[in-house]
C-alpha cells in the first residue's frame, strides 16, 4: 500500500514534467480524465478556498500579488459566485480562471480529482522520499528523460526533439548519446515545440554542450519558501561532445513551456541559438504541488527566473522567436535557413554541390515531422 501511494505521487510529479503542468514550472495536471464529476456543496466549496487562499498568502512568489488575488476571491464569494457550483472540477476551473484572472500566472492552478487522491507519503513535502526517488528515477528512464528523436537531416543538419527536461541524474546519459551521434552534423535543430519543462539542472545539462568548458551564467531561480537565489551555470564537464562553432537554431510554440522557455530563452540572450516557430506559453514560476483537502491539488508558484542579462523573465510573455512562423512550419524554416547559411558559408564549390545534392535528394522522400503528443 504505500509503495502504491508513493508510485503514484512519483507519477504525479513526473509525469506533471511532459504536460504543460507543475514541476519545476508546469501547469495541467494528469488527474484521469475518465471520471465522474465530483459532488461538491457550498461548505465543501468554501473549504478548499480557505485552502487555497492559505497556501498563497503563504507561500506564493509575490506577496503583493497574492493579497490581490485573496482580495478577489473573497470579493467572487461574498457575490455568492462560487455557491451554484455543483462539482469539484467545475470549482477548480472557477478558481483557476479567478486566479489567473489577477495574477496572469500560468503555472498557477487547482485541479480536482473524484478519486480521493493518495496521503503524501513522508517526506514528499519536502525532499522526495528515497522510495519516491528511486520510483520517480525509473518513470524517467523509461521517458529517455525526454530526449525522443535524434536524426540527420539533409544538408548535413542534425535533429533532436527534446519533450521534457526530466532530473539531470536520468538524462545525462540520453543527452551524451544523442550529442555523440549529433558532433559531425554541421548545424543542429533542437525541436521544444511539445517540451512543458522540467528541471533546471537538466536544463542547464543540455546548454552546456553548446559552450565551452568556461562555466556561462544561464538563469538564476528565487525561492521565497527559502527567501534564497540558486544560480544555475553550465558545466565544466559534460559525458558528450560539444557542439562548438556551429549553428543552433531551437523550435519553439505555445506548448513549449517552463524549463522548455528557459532553455530557448538562455540560449537567444546567450546568443547561441535562433529561434524559430510561434511565441511560448509564458510560464517562468517554478514551484510545488500541494493538496487541498482530500480531492484537490493546487500548484503554488513559489519562485521567479531572474535572467543574468535581461535580469527578468518571460512570464506571461511568453519567449518570442526570432524567426516567426506557425509552430507547424517550424522545422521547414528551420531547416530552409541552416541550409541557406550552409551554402553561403561553403569553404568551396565542392562542399556547395555536396549541399545541394544531399537536399534536392531529400525530396525525393518526405520532410521528418515531429511526432505530436497525444492528448
Amino acid at each position: 500500500m504505500v509503495r502504491s501511494r508513493v508510485l503514484r505521487w512519483a507519477l504525479l510529479a513526473v509525469l506533471a514534467l511532459l504536460v504543460p503542468g507543475p514541476c519545476q514550472g508546469q501547469v495541467r495536471f494528469m488527474i484521469g480524465g475518465d471520471q465522474a464529476p465530483l459532488p461538491i456543496d457550498e461548505a465543501a466549496s468554501n473549504a478548499v478556498i480557505d485552502d487555497a487562499l492559505k497556501h498563497l498568502e503563504k507561500e506564493y512568489v509575490f506577496p503583493e500579488m497574492a493579497a490581490k488575488m485573496i482580495e478577489s476571491v473573497r470579493k467572487c464569494r461574498a457575490d455568492k459566485a462560487y455557491a451554484g457550483i455543483k462539482t469539484g472540477q467545475a470549482l477548480a476551473d472557477r478558481l483557476t480562471k479567478d486566479l489567473q484572472a489577477v495574477s496572469n500566472d500560468k503555472h498557477l492552478r487547482i485541479s480536482c480529482s473524484t478519486n480521493k487522491l493518495p496521503a503524501p507519503p513522508a517526506g514528499a513535502d519536502g525532499e522526495p522520499s528515497p522510495e519516491m526517488k528511486t520510483e520517480m528515477r525509473q518513470m524517467g528512464q523509461w521517458m529517455n528523460a525526454g530526449y525522443r528523436k535524434v536524426e540527420r537531416l539533409a544538408g548535413n543538419v542534425g535533429y533532436l526533439a527534446v519533450d521534457g527536461f526530466l532530473g539531470a541524474d536520468v538524462a545525462a546519459e540520453p543527452a551524451a548519446a544523442a550529442m555523440n551521434l549529433l558532433t559531425n552534423t554541421d548545424a543542429l535543430i533542437i525541436d521544444l515545440r511539445h517540451n512543458g519543462g522540467g528541471e533546471p539542472e537538466s536544463v542547464a545539462l543540455l546548454c552546456s554542450y553548446f559552450f565551452d568548458s568556461k562555466p556561462v551564467h544561464l538563469n538564476s531561480l528565487y525561492s521565497r519558501r527559502e527567501n534564497k537565489t540558486t544560480d544555475y551555470w553550465t558545466r565544466r564537464e559534460v559525458a558528450g561532445k560539444r557542439y562548438l562553432g556551429k549553428d543552433v537554431y531551437v523550435l519553439i510554440g505555445p506548448r513549449t513551456f517552463s524549463g522548455a522557455e528557459e532553455f530557448a530563452y538562455d540560449l537567444q540572450t546567450q546568443k547561441r541559438a535562433v529561434l524559430v516557430g510561434q511565441t511560448t506559453g509564458g510560464g517562468a514560476h517554478p514551484g510545488g504541488l500541494v493538496p487541498l483537502g482530500d480531492h484537490f491539488l493546487m500548484f503554488v508558484p513559489n519562485g521567479r527566473a531572474i535572467n543574468p542579462i535581461t535580469k527578468t523573465d518571460w512570464e506571461g510573455t511568453g519567449v518570442i522567436p526570432d524567426v516567426a512562423v506557425p509552430a507547424d512550419k517550424a522545422l521547414d524554416k528551420a531547416h530552409e535557413l541552416a541550409i541557406q547559411k550552409l551554402l553561403q558559408n561553403a569553404k568551396d564549390d565542392e562542399t556547395r554541390q555536396r549541399i545541394q545534392m544531399d537536399v534536392e535528394h531529400s525530396r525525393e522522400r518526405p520532410m521528418p515531422k515531429a511526432t505530436p503528443q497525444v492528448e
